[in-house]
């Protein structure tokens, strides 16, 4: 997802994309460990999607503090 489209979501849909990535990170992580994923590359695309999404998140807090 890219970062427009998440900037378009709401803060409880963005809670949920957060949890819902958390949750891919830790099966890719599984199957890494049991030698059962292929494609090493979707380790990095997921840390990189749960990031984006936290800082988005951050961003709003900050901006509802001011």
């Amino acid at each position: 997802m890219r970062a427009s489209d998440v900037r378009d979501l709401t803060d409880g849909e963005l809670r949920e994309h957060v949890r819902t990535a958390r949750r891919e990170l830790f099966g890719l992580r599984f199957q890494h460990a049991t030698s059962e994923l292929e494609n090493t590359s979707s380790l990095k695309r997921a840390k990189r999607e749960i990031a984006r999404a936290l800082t988005i998140q951050r961003e709003r807090e900050l901006r509802n503090e001011n």
